[in-house]
């Protein structure tokens, strides 16, 4: 995400998405009341009723402002829905209007105060670099490829091959091989088209050295990382990503550093010390000036502003914002995210050890 203006004094930071983990950040970063504003197209009809045959749609840009009411976030596409309040044509306030939010877009957002751990959340996503990490983890049945993203990580391909166990040396040999060029083809595939910095290959036993045996490409291989695992397939690219081979190239990463976090969480859970979890929980750790750092994910966020029951949670943060306690949002959708989700979605990890 690109700031390109901010004025401190009105609370305004003029924004440009670059790409769809942006979308990620900016869900984070807007709150209902918010303003939000820039350009957007409006459809008018035109030649006749809406029901006439000759009457067609004319798309016109316009700028407007709006006041966020709700959000719709997926993946690959982010909706701020809201009432008019300010338009440049002859548009009535009030109206409801969405900005559909993608690569490109400019956006400003207003805000009445910005919290310190959106402030965080803003400056991590403009300053967040383009590493690109490719994981590969298979064994002699199975291959999955998983590009990293800054909410978790994406699966690019899964596919089987061929490898026999036993029998003929020679045909298990050509199995393996005829496996092995078509990982490496995928990942030779995957490095070039998407400008991968960092390949991860991860197998248990022997194949990931077996499968280096047959990589001639000596440009991917300085781009390799040889990990172990036990699973393939999510399970498997969510071990890899807590290897300690593997941190070292994903330290600077936010899925590898949610991961961690949550992993501490339940560390300290499972000795009833320096944590806690569950919203009554977590919101008296918080008035009681214990917590260092509230962890929730989006997946909780999202599923409260569906059911329109975000504000209390939104009082919770900004409550926890002004006791100087750390605020981290979890992707639901690495194996941290789903732990956190069966412990009810929040949790915090305490300055010092509460006392019932």
């Amino acid at each position: 995400m690109k700031i390109l203006h901010s004025n401190i004094r009105k609370g305004e930071y003029k924004l440009q998405i670059q790409n769809l983990d942006d979308l990620w950040y900016l869900s984070q970063i807007i709150d209902t009341g918010d303003t939000a504003k820039g350009r957007t197209i409006r459809k008018i009809k035109t030649g006749g009723s809406s029901d006439d045959a000759a009457s067609s749609v004319i798309r016109k840009p316009i700028f407007i402002s709006i006041e966020v009411e709700k959000l719709a976030y997926t993946k690959d596409s982010l909706r701020i829905l809201g009432r008019i309040n300010e338009a440049s044509e002859d548009i009535s306030k009030g109206e409801h209007h969405s900005f559909n939010v993608e690569e490109q877009t400019i956006i400003s957002i207003i805000k009445p105060k910005w919290y310190k751990y959106q402030l965080e959340k803003l400056k991590e996503s403009a300053e967040q670099k383009d590493t690109k990490i490719l994981v590969c983890v298979f064994d002699r049945e199975e291959a999955t490829v998983a590009l990293i993203k800054k909410y978790g990580f994406e699966i690019l391909t899964e596919f089987t091959g061929n490898m026999q166990k036993k029998g003929d040396p020679d045909k298990q040999n050509k199995h393996s091989s005829n496996f092995y060029e078509e990982i490496i083809s995928k990942l030779t595939e995957y490095t070039v088209r998407l400008g991968i910095d960092h390949v991860v290959l991860a197998s248990p036993a022997f194949f990931k050295e077996d499968l280096m045996k047959e990589l001639k490409d000596n440009e991917l291989k300085k781009k390799i990382i040889l990990a172990t695992c036990n699973a393939v397939g999510k399970p498997g690219i969510n071990e890899v990503l807590k290897r300690p081979e593997v941190k070292e190239v994903l330290k600077q990463e936010r899925t590898a550093k949610e991961i961690n976090l949550v992993d501490k969480l339940l560390s300290e859970i499972s000795k009833q010390a320096l944590a806690v979890y569950g919203l009554k929980e977590t919101r008296n750790a918080v008035d009681a000036g214990a917590v260092e750092t509230v962890l929730i994910t989006d997946g909780y966020i999202f599923k409260l502003r569906e059911e329109n029951k975000y504000q209390e949670i939104d009082k919770l943060l900004k409550h926890a914002d002004t006791m100087k306690a750390a605020i981290l949002v979890i992707s639901s959708e690495h194996e941290g995210g789903k732990k956190l989700d069966g412990l009810g979605g929040i949790a915090a990890l305490l300055r010092y050890r509460l006392q019932y």
